[in-house]
């Protein structure tokens, strides 16, 4: 295969991987292997890091491409290693202006290894077009926003990813129309801080309103997801369509990475306990059904026993039921990395707690679906999701497709029917 891209981190970077390929491999790029890096920790940029060693190992004769995040934020560390050929902004990947550059750059051994662009510079955002996803692919991403204007301390996203910027609705919309004229059941939108969308559009539009256009002008559409969200944000078209239409799924993926107030504060995030408790029994209330998940943060900076039990107790009182539990990393240059640290031990010891609250909280819910009759999406051979994302094991369905089933057991990880 001329281009092999091994992708790290977020639902974001999973669509980039589709363009960078196409555009890759239209460049006339031949035995190369590109990593499409994380920066969210330190453990994700070491990860990148270890797989660059490991294929280098495997495939001496490879050229090896280094791009995302913590290619933007940490690219003279990556400049640096021996099997790198040629380090590419997060920006830059997706311009094919830039892979026909870095071929030249390859072929011709060239001794500057660096081509990463000015981030923060770059206000506007073109649409991708994504025709690569394999037909009949159950389910595809689509982006419609990229970046961040907010700073949590903790965050070093908004500097691999710059500011906030937005697809125009009508791309998003063409867009989707066109994967699922391919044949693609479910599409899932997908950004960086996915309710700032529309700021920079004319207009304003929100997230509610892209959410409501792609409804309303692609009918053929089966399943419609939203990934993570920060719930401050979200407005009350996006509330209408999640309690109007079934077709957007009743699953919730939220921003919320603590419990207590005087952490959220120090996070320098923009809602309060109460807000997360009061957001989730508003949406229970539109849609009973609705299955919440959320990343929780353990051990950041100053944290005590009391202000972590807060977010334990937030995984029963918010109802959630997928849990993303990171354990706090400090980010060389974000504010966080320079206030008072809590001791690596009890950091492993509370994201313990919380990831065993999180399987607690899924298996109970699992148990509570028995007997239900779900809409399965197909993903394999051997495993579909329902409607709330959770996984069912299951045999004889043509992949890609959505079945009804009804619920007959659970095995603590996945549903049986």
């Amino acid at each position: 295969m001329a281009v092999d891209i091994v992708t790290f981190g977020c639902r974001l970077n999973a669509f980039e991987a589709e363009v960078m390929r196409r555009e890759a491999e239209a460049a006339g790029l031949e035995d190369t292997i590109v990593i499409n890096s994380c920066a969210v920790t330190n453990e994700a940029v070491a990860q990148a890091r270890q797989s660059i060693r490991k294929l280098k190992r495997e495939r001496p004769g490879a050229r090896i491409v280094v791009t995302g995040c913590a290619a933007q934020t940490q690219a003279a560390m990556f400049a640096g290693m021996a099997e790198v050929d040629r380090v590419l902004g997060n920006d830059d990947k997706m311009r094919a202006s830039a892979w026909q550059e870095t071929r030249s750059a390859l072929d011709l051994g060239a001794h500057e290894k660096i081509a990463v662009s000015d981030i923060m510079a770059i206000r506007e955002m073109a649409p991708h077009l994504v025709d690569g996803y394999a037909s009949g692919l159950p389910r595809v991403f689509v982006q419609v926003q990229n970046g961040c204007d907010h700073r949590c301390t903790f965050c070093i996203i908004p500097y691999g990813r710059g500011n906030s910027r937005s697809v125009p609705m009508g791309a998003v919309v063409e867009q989707v129309r066109m994967l699922v004229e391919r044949g693609h059941a479910e599409i899932v939108l997908t950004g960086v801080d996915l309710t700032s969308y529309g700021a920079d559009l004319p207009g304003a539009p929100k997230l509610g309103l892209l959410t409501k256009q792609i409804l309303r002008h692609v009918p053929e559409l089966k399943r419609l997801r939203i990934s993570s969200i920060d719930s401050i944000e979200a407005d009350s078209d996006l509330l209408d369509a999640v309690a109007d239409d079934p077709r957007l799924m009743p699953h919730l993926h939220l921003s919320l990475q603590s419990g207590d107030d005087m952490i959220l504060k120090r996070m320098k995030r923009r809602h309060s306990r109460q807000d997360a408790i009061a957001f989730c029994d508003q949406v229970r209330r539109l849609r009973p059904d609705v299955v919440f998940g959320a990343d929780i943060i353990a051990g950041f900076p100053t944290e005590t026993d009391e202000m972590f039990s807060r977010s334990l107790d937030l995984v029963e009182e918010c109802g959630l039921t997928f849990l993303h539990v990171f354990p706090y990393s400090p980010r060389p240059g974000t504010p966080a990395a320079r206030m008072p640290q809590v001791a690596g031990p009890a950091i492993k010891e509370r994201a313990k707690r919380l990831r065993a609250a999180g399987e607690a909280a899924l298996r109970k819910r699992l148990q509570a679906e028995i007997g239900a009759t779900r809409e399965v999406l197909i993903e394999s051979e051997e495993q579909g999701r329902t409607e709330h994302y959770f996984p069912v094991a299951i045999a004889g369905e043509c992949v890609g497709s959505v079945v009804s089933r009804k619920i007959t057991g659970s095995d603590g990880e996945r549903l049986t029917s």
